[in-house]
């Protein structure tokens, strides 16, 4: 058994299938995830063949997990489900907006997230691959996801075939602010990310992109400002594609 504590991303897997009977028993008790009046507003495709995975690759920049892992999990926030009662319960639905995709959006990160533990628990490992918002409209192809269902979370999960170190965290008081938000000075930023910035790993990261801190190895390298309006760009247009703006 795994405690939260203890945690690590997984990217290499172990060539062992996952019991259909596991993941079907992990996801119902996900289910028990809090959730927006009741209305479970997501859905999850389970991606196991090679060929479909294979499709599913350059939507995630081919990072080697999509093959590797024996499951990949799309965690879709759906409201054409919901959308599909309503029209057939003689109720006239109101869920192609905004508003309802970030309603759908919450309910979907929660179930990822008790997803994971639970799977954590069992002796799985996973990893989340942030690029499901990058290429959203190639896993909508991929998966052919209809109106009002988005791609929000993927999840490589399987038997783990390493047992990697543990990333670095930010400690406690750079995030919980007591009864109000109080804003950082300069001395807090210093003190946050003192130890962040002190690790061999942050060093070597300036030293092999060029720069002289590592806030510029985010803002020129791994995530710049360009590749953000791009992204957003790109995101918007799914989100109308997909009937929610």
């Amino acid at each position: 058994m795994t405690r939260i504590k203890d945690r690590r991303t997984i990217r290499k897997y172990q060539s062992t299938p996952i019991p259909e009977s596991l993941l079907n028993r992990l996801l119902e008790e996900s289910l028990r995830t809090p959730t927006m009046g009741n209305m479970q507003l997501y859905s999850v495709v389970a991606t196991t063949d090679p060929k479909v995975k294979a499709e599913l690759a350059p939507a995630h920049f081919n990072q080697p997990m999509v093959m590797g892992a024996p499951v990949v999990l799309t965690f879709c926030a759906d409201f054409n489900r919901v959308t599909k009662w309503c029209e057939q319960r003689d109720a006239e639905p109101g869920y192609d907006n905004f508003l309802s995709f970030i309603n759908a959006m919450s309910d979907t990160l929660l179930l990822t997230q008790n997803f994971c533990t639970l799977a954590e628990e069992e002796g799985l490992g996973t990893c989340y691959l942030g690029t499901t918002v990058y290429m959203p409209k190639d896993i909508i192809r991929v998966l052919r996801l209809p109106r009002l269902v988005f791609p929000v979370a993927t999840i490589t999960v399987g038997y783990p075939d390493e047992w990697p170190e543990q990333n670095d965290r930010l400690p406690l008081e750079g995030m919980l602010h007591h009864d109000v938000y109080r804003d950082y000075t300069p001395e807090d930023i210093d003190r946050i990310y003192a130890y962040k910035e002190s690790l061999e790993e942050s060093r070597r990261f300036v030293e092999e992109n060029n720069k002289i801190t590592l806030a510029q190895v985010f803002t020129d390298v791994r995530y710049t400002k360009k590749d953000n309006i791009f992204m957003s760009g790109t995101m918007v247009e799914a989100l109308k594609m997909q009937g929610f703006f």
